[in-house]
C-alpha cells in the first residue's frame, strides 16, 4: 500500500463539496472526507482542492491542471463531466479526452490517479431519464481511459444503493453528506487503503416513505426551486460558479482551516 502524502483533488461542485455543509458554514465534500482518510494513515499528509462548481470538463483541463502539477502530487482524483453531460452539446469523446488527458499528464508526473463512473442520475431526476444513453457513453469511455493509465477506478455506476435519494441532496445533483462519505469510501476502496471495504456499496435501510413523497406535486415543486434557476443561468449564460475560485488551492495539513 503506497503512502499519500500530497492529495490534490480536481473537479466541479461534488469535488468541491456542494451538498455537504454550504458556504457559511463551511463545506466538506467526499474530497475532505478521503482526505481525513489519509490523515489518519499518515498525519504528514497534506491535501489542497482546486474545484470550482459549474466547470465543465474542458474547464477543468485548462483551469486546474497546471496548478495541479504544479504542487506535484502522489495522489489526485480527476472527476468531471456531469455538467457536460446536461449540455445540449455534449459529445461523450470530447468530454471523455479531456479527462483522459488529465490522467495522461498527472500519472506521467508521478501521481496516482483515481476517478469515478457516474450513477443513473434519471433514477434521481425522472426528467432526466433520456440522458441515460449519455451516462453510459461517458462511464465506458471513462474506464476505458483509466485502464490504459492505470488510474483506480470508484465504478459507481455498478452499485445501484448510491441512486437512493437519501444519499443525494434536495437538489438532486449534489451529494447530501451521507452521500459523499459514500464517495469517499468508494474512492478509498478503489485505492485499495487500509481499511477500505465494500460497505459503500450496500443499501441503506427500507426507507419510511412519506405520503405523496414521489407525486407529481413533488416533482413541480422541485423543477420550480431548481430546474427553473439552472435552465435560467444556462440561458443567460451563466454558471454556478462564475466568481468563484478553488476553496482550498495550497497543499495543506488536512485539519487546517482554509484561508
Amino acid at each position: 500500500m503506497s503512502t499519500y502524502l500530497r492529495y490534490v483533488a480536481l473537479g466541479d461542485s461534488q469535488t468541491e463539496g456542494v451538498g455537504d455543509g454550504d458556504d457559511t458554514t463551511g463545506l466538506r465534500g467526499c474530497a475532505d472526507r478521503l482526505a481525513e482518510r489519509l490523515a489518519e494513515l499518515n498525519p504528514e499528509a497534506r491535501y489542497a482542492n482546486l474545484a470550482v462548481r459549474g466547470r465543465l470538463a474542458g474547464q477543468v483541463r485548462a483551469q486546474q491542471l497546471g496548478p495541479a502539477l504544479a504542487l506535484r502530487p502522489d495522489l489526485a482524483t480527476v472527476v468531471a463531466g456531469v455538467n457536460d453531460l446536461m449540455r445540449p452539446s455534449f459529445d461523450a469523446d470530447e468530454v471523455a479526452g479531456h479527462l483522459e488527458a488529465m490522467f495522461a499528464a498527472l500519472t506521467e508526473a508521478g501521481a496516482k490517479v483515481a476517478t469515478v463512473t457516474f450513477p443513473d442520475v434519471g433514477r434521481m431526476i425522472p426528467v432526466a431519464r433520456p440522458l441515460a444513453g449519455r451516462v453510459t457513453a461517458l462511464n465506458a469511455r471513462i474506464r476505458a481511459a483509466a485502464d490504459r493509465h492505470d488510474v483506480a477506478v470508484a465504478d459507481m455506476a455498478l452499485a445501484p444503493a448510491l441512486t437512493d435519494r437519501r444519499l443525494w441532496s434536495a437538489d438532486r445533483l449534489h451529494a447530501s453528506p451521507l452521500g459523499h462519505a459514500r464517495i469517499a469510501d468508494a474512492v478509498a476502496h478503489a485505492l485499495e487503503l487500509p481499511g477500505s471495504d465494500t460497505t459503500w456499496t450496500r443499501p441503506l435501510p427500507a426507507p419510511r416513505e412519506t405520503p405523496n413523497q414521489h407525486s407529481a406535486l413533488t416533482e413541480l415543486r422541485w423543477l420550480m426551486a431548481y430546474l427553473g434557476p439552472w435552465l435560467g443561468r444556462r440561458l443567460r449564460g451563466r454558471s454556478s460558479g462564475d466568481g468563484r475560485t478553488a476553496r482550498r488551492p495550497d497543499l495543506l495539513p488536512v485539519g487546517a482551516a482554509e484561508a
